[in-house]
């Protein structure tokens, strides 16, 4: 097999040196106007971009080849070719044998380069003829390609050549993570979306290559996972959300059905069960969990820190058990999150006793544990993570602990707070957070924690206030772009005036995606053939 691999990579390389040695024989010559491969519109913005001021001609003579050693890569072709082809209608031959007339190429080549440092980072070379993207995963190559799609034109120039084609302009991008995590969290309990809305959301997160979804499951007014031992956890718990709507849960085969969908973006999903408070959905299915003293009711309201786990009672422990056995076993990725926030009416100690003991379940199924920031008070180990959504000291006290932080604060990243007293939906108990207040702030340095001890940023978006997908898409865009190149972007990159310039022009990506952002005066939109400016009026 691996004999047969070399073999077949040998003569894709051989195929491909071929096709580049004879391109001046066979493309004819586009005078394309110069370009410029640093003044694009690229978020977040790559680490350096090198122009080179002629354009590539993307056509239908265009074929997408890819490494073999790895069928990944292979993976990465198709996701592309299938971008491609929503884009621009051109179907794309992917390591086809017989392709056709083939002028120009895209490589997606699994590269040894030294100058490849982490699993994300990737080279981008345009020239007229070909396109390579060199990455050591298929993962940085998947990164490149969102940097690729992003530089095909909305149109095609048809005055350059005899068949539509798009001009992308020639240089060398070098490019990869400032942060590894980089992070929305969707709350799906306060309201319920389906599977369709998660998977929009993921698609557009993916394009600004942000790498985890972070789903906050459980809460009062909600459980959103089936729990095969606990049955009516869903049963019960999710029959009901804020304001008495019909609620919903995820089966086990919808949670799967999103991990995967969500791994072919090279996402990661971070499912959250928020305990020992935000339970009454837990304790309404079954009471015996209660621990507030007080008779469990379905609750469709929005107040918080009204109950609690009965955090003594060994019930609770097999419980938590059986639920992060069964979450564990379909959910690839390293981490579980336990929230842990506002439990208001637990007595301090038994928090403390309570948080201690799951984060030991936690690790018996070898995940890693996350908490909402209040978990630092806790007698946790280094290989537990804190995430710092309101208190400074507890942040602080994570680091001495040797945790890793991840940045939510309240203040700047939440994605439910209004962006003005004039916003439909949303809340702003912490702040009113309009699109530059969310993106001029800098991670790297944030509240004194030192950068060595941040993994990276999660803009959460919690759902009191929004019961659909337009609605979330008016609170998370266009903000959640601001905070993909706040953890993508190295801090000299990042400059308000520059980025609201290539923000504007985002419009007619997320108008093709028929998103429903909310078109902050802030930003001078680029015209696209939809307008939000005039549904935001109606």
């Amino acid at each position: 097999m691996i004999k047969s691999t070399l073999i077949k990579s040998f003569v894709l390389l051989i195929a491909l040196v071929t096709f580049l040695a004879c391109q001046e024989n066979k493309v004819k010559e586009i005078n394309f106007p110069p370009t410029d491969l640093g003044s694009e519109n690229l978020i977040p913005k790559p680490l350096k971009i090198i122009p080179t001021h002629n354009a590539f001609g993307l056509d239908h003579t265009t074929a997408i080849y890819t490494s073999q050693s790895d069928k990944s890569f292979e993976g990465v072709g198709s996701y592309l070719a299938d971008k491609i082809k929503s884009k621009t209608n051109l179907r794309l031959p992917v390591n086809a044998a017989d392709a056709g007339k083939v002028s120009r190429m895209i490589f997606i080549n699994q590269s040894d380069s030294e100058e490849l440092e982490g699993p994300e980072a990737y080279q981008l070379y345009i020239s007229k003829d070909s396109i390579i993207v060199n990455a050591k995963t298929s993962e940085g190559a998947f990164r490149g390609i969102q940097t690729l799609r992003q530089l095909i034109p909305e149109t095609s120039n048809d005055t350059l050549a005899e068949m539509p084609l798009w001009p992308i302009p020639t240089g060398k991008i070098l490019d990869e993570p400032n942060f590894e995590f980089r992070g929305s969290m969707l709350d799906v309990a306060r309201h319920f979306f389906s599977v369709d809305d998660v998977k929009k959301y993921i698609d557009i997160l993916a394009y600004y290559k942000i790498n985890v979804l972070h789903l906050h499951l459980t809460d009062d007014q909600g459980w959103r996972i089936e729990i095969k031992s606990w049955p009516k956890l869903t049963e019960v718990g999710g029959s009901t959300e804020v304001g008495g709507e019909a609620g919903g849960f995820f089966t086990q085969e919808d949670y799967k059905e999103l991990v995967a969908y969500a791994q072919q973006r090279y996402m990661m999903i971070i499912p959250e069960i928020d305990m020992p408070g935000h339970t009454n959905a837990a304790s309404v299915s079954y009471p015996i969990l209660n621990g507030n003293g007080k008779t469990p009711e379905l609750y469709e309201g929005t107040s918080v820190g009204f109950s609690t786990f009965d955090t003594r009672k060994d019930t609770i422990y097999s419980f938590v058990d059986d639920v992060i056995r069964e979450i564990s076993a379909i959910t690839p990725g390293p981490y579980i999150h336990i929230g842990g926030d506002e439990s208001h009416v637990t007595k301090k100690n038994d928090y403390i006793y309570f948080v201690n003991k799951v984060e030991k379940i936690v690790q018996k199924y070898g995940k890693q544990m996350i908490g909402w920031d209040e978990v630092a008070t806790a007698d946790l180990d280094s290989t537990s993570i804190a995430q710092f959504w309101a208190s400074r000291e507890n942040v602080e006290e994570a680091v001495q602990k040797g945790m890793k932080v991840i940045l939510s604060p309240a203040t700047k990243a939440y994605l439910d707070m209004q962006y003005d007293t004039l916003s439909k939906y949303g809340l702003h108990w912490a702040a009113y957070i309009p699109v530059d207040t969310a993106y001029v702030w800098s991670p790297d340095s944030y509240a004194g924690i030192p950068k060595e001890s941040i993994l990276g940023v999660e803009a959460p978006l919690w759902s009191e206030t929004i019961s659909n997908i337009d609605e979330l898409e008016y609170l998370a865009f266009p903000r959640v772009i601001g905070y993909s190149e706040l953890s993508w972007s190295t801090e000299e990159n990042r400059n308000w005036d520059d980025f609201k310039v290539r923000l504007a022009n985002q419009a007619p990506y997320l108008d093709r995606m028929n998103v429903k952002y909310y078109p902050s005066e802030l930003i001078d939109w680029k015209k696209s053939k939809f307008s939000y400016k005039e549904i935001e009026k109606d």
